[in-house]
């Protein structure tokens, strides 16, 4: 593959090649006026300065829609000299991240048909993979923060849960390593994500530091078992966890720990990739180091990329300092960045052919080409896997009027709850009055119809807990009580499903979807509905 697009990085000054360690975020959203996180997204001045002055290595991308995030990437690569990485957390497809393209449901969903169908499950995750990166590569992106080969042993985990592929290392492995095969295929680079293994904890690292206190012979047998196979796999880079392993370094959480990144991963494991942190942004890290320390502490330990520093010119100047100082090696920066260049060889090298030249390329440039995006037989795959994973109990719910109460936290603002979402019309068709109950928000409704309640709810970051919120539970019991339950979904949480499935009538209908998106939701609602016209819900499964 040419260099012609890679300058060499003895041509850079000190602060340019350090610059490129640094992955910053943006949104998606092609204008200023779109910005909805203006606290962590810098607006277009900025943005411009650390790409075309700073020099900064890569962007990663959250929020807008598929079509202008690949106008996005060309005006970011537009800006740098040096090609940028473009990353994504599109654990769930590209979908997940940027309307218009395909979501799949939570990786968890696959274990659950594995449980069953092993071959089936690595067959739809390689499918999960070659669609994700086919996706991402039709947007401009060039690297997929994902899979996530944590092990979910802990239900309560709210910053895992049901992001993970399982709740065991087989079942974990076999299913990211077919997610990697998939991607492999494509010109992306896949993470391995936390190092050396986030699931067995309660605590969320997005608001404070986490312990795992096993012992090194329970992490080698459980949780670093899916990052070998990764890493035998071929994986491009592995994300570190910010965590605290007292068996593995007393005295610094993971991200920060050259025990753990060089010891462990580089020489225990023989990880020859890149080592990029979570983002230090996250209270974990960023509540207790100050900005450049953080960087200059994760790039000593061993990390090739810093993810969403807090302040990105004050992690290049204390770098840049230790390394005069002599504290680090100019040795020790040489060894990322050819690690940066090998990975931007690969997916750099060969523009797209609607890229925008810069100064040194003559090519013409070409219209953007979607149509990878949103294909049918795509989406027809996220349909195969939420069907293949859902469980069902009970009768189909009879016709009959009543209420069709959609609960869960932050319904507000969630995208999946749009005014033509399959949870509000499907119902309707059954004769059900809607009712929308947003517990952040709203008072508990008082119920004397017959309802069915469709419950969103899963384990996500920031959220602080992954269990079940104890108002809804109590209307649910009262719901029974008066025998005006007419049927329960449940979309997200296979462990509140599992805590209240025992707790129904055995003849109640009720489902549960591994997913919440409108294909989701009208692929469980027509499995447990009567007199549904498919023809008019087919529309939602796509």
């Amino acid at each position: 593959m040419s260099d012609r697009f890679l300058p060499d990085w003895q041509t850079l000054s000190l602060e340019q090649q350090i610059a490129q360690l640094l992955v910053v975020r943006t949104s998606g959203a092609y204008f200023d006026s779109q910005i909805a996180y203006p606290q962590y997204e810098a607006l277009r001045d900025r943005l411009q300065h650390w790409i075309g002055e700073l020099g900064v290595g890569g962007v990663i991308l959250l929020g807008g829609n598929a079509a202008e995030v690949a106008l996005r990437c060309q005006q970011l690569q537009e800006w740098s000299r040096v090609p940028l990485l473009i990353a994504a957390d599109i654990e769930e497809g590209v979908g997940q991240r940027f309307a218009g393209a395909v979501q799949f449901p939570p990786p968890l969903a696959l274990s659950a048909i594995a449980a069953q169908d092993p071959e089936r499950a690595q067959q739809l995750a390689r499918s999960f993979g070659e669609i994700t990166a086919t996706e991402a590569i039709a947007i401009r992106l060039n690297w997929v923060l994902a899979p996530i080969v944590d092990i979910n042993n802990n239900p309560a985990n709210p910053v895992i849960n049901v992001r993970a592929f399982g709740e065991d290392p087989e079942t974990v492995s076999q299913l990211t390593t077919a997610f990697i095969a998939g991607a492999q295929q494509f010109p992306v680079l896949t993470t391995a994500k936390h190092f050396p293994g986030h699931g067995d904890t309660a605590t969320d690292s997005h608001l404070e530091l986490p312990q795992i206190p096993h012992d090194r012979s329970r992490l080698e047998a459980v949780e670093l078992e899916p990052f070998r196979r990764a890493i035998a796999a071929g994986v491009d880079a592995v994300m570190t966890a910010h965590l605290s392993i007292p068996a593995l370094d007393p005295d610094y959480p993971a991200t920060l720990s050259p025990a753990v990144l060089q010891g462990l991963l580089r020489r225990e494991l023989g990880f020859e990739g890149l080592i990029v942190t979570d983002a230090l942004v996250m209270q974990a890290i960023a509540a207790h180091y100050g900005p450049g320390e953080a960087a200059r502490l994760a790039f000593e330990a061993g990390a090739d990329i810093l993810l969403m520093p807090v302040d990105p010119e004050a992690a290049i100047q204390e770098i840049a300092k230790a390394i005069r100082e002599g504290q680090i090696t100019y040795d020790r920066l040489e060894q990322s960045l050819a690690r940066i260049w090998r990975a931007k060889q690969k997916v750099c090298g060969a523009r797209p052919a609607s890229f925008l030249p810069h100064a040194w390329e003559q090519e013409p440039a070409i219209a953007i080409d979607l149509e990878a995006v949103s294909q049918p037989k795509h989406w027809a795959i996220a349909a195969e896997i939420l069907t293949a994973s859902q469980e069902q109990q009970g009768q189909p719910l009879a016709p009959t009027a009543g209420v069709n109460l959609i609960v869960g936290d932050r319904l507000l603002q969630a995208p999946y709850l749009s005014g033509t979402a399959a949870a509000r019309q499907l119902p309707s068709q059954h004769g059900l009055r809607l009712q929308i109950w947003d517990t952040e928000t709203g008072t508990t409704p008082t119920l004397t119809e017959p309802t069915l309640v469709q419950w969103f709810i899963r384990g996500n970051p920031f959220r602080g807990s992954a269990g079940a919120d104890q108002v809804v539970e109590r209307l649910l019991r009262q719901l029974l009580t008066q025998d005006q339950l007419l049927g329960l979904v449940i979309y997200g949480s296979p462990y509140i499903w599992q805590q209240w499935r025992s707790q129904l009538p055995h003849d109640l209908p009720a489902i549960f979807s591994y997913g919440q998106t409108a294909q989701a939701q009208a692929i469980a609602l027509q499995s447990i509905v009567q007199s549904i016209d498919c023809s008019q819900a087919k529309e939602f499964t796509t």
